[in-house]
């Protein structure tokens, strides 16, 4: 059996969504240099749905696929769909990860709630703050 699905391969090797968006509106990063997977996620959002995506991301090609595969199921859609994004859902749409990188997905997920934050926070929209933690980082990070 491989370690990777064909389609954690195909997010890795041909990873959409990548860059930045010079007007976004908004900006979410989580990680941690010491751990080696950072991501970066630009949102533009009209009308409250996710119009553009982008994501910068440093790290293994694991978070790579995270990242990419997480701004394909938020493209288009409402922000509280974008809100409910769960690393489950982001592993699923891979069809797996091994154990030892569930992380990933984790830190794809912890970008877009970081990025909605800040969406909210610039906005001043109110949210649900267990939903969107105060502090949303990588606990993996901190192990």
């Amino acid at each position: 059996m491989a370690l990777y699905s064909d389609k954690v391969m195909d997010h890795f090797r041909n990873p959409r969504n990548v860059g930045a968006i010079e007007d976004a509106d908004a900006i979410g990063e989580v990680g941690n240099a010491k751990c080696g997977d950072i991501m970066k996620i630009y949102l533009k959002i009209e009308n409250d749905i996710i119009v553009d995506v982008k994501f910068e991301t440093f790290g293994c090609g694991s978070a790579i696929a995270s990242s990419s595969m997480a701004t394909e199921l938020i493209k288009g859609k409402p922000l509280s769909e974008a809100l409910n994004l769960t690393n489950k859902a982001v592993t699923e749409a891979l069809d797996g990860l091994p154990a030892h990188k569930i992380h990933c997905s984790v830190l794809a997920e912890q970008a877009i709630k970081s990025a909605l934050k800040d969406y909210y926070t610039r906005n001043n929209i109110e949210y649900d703050h267990d939903l969107i933690p105060d502090d949303v980082e990588c606990a993996h990070c901190h192990d």
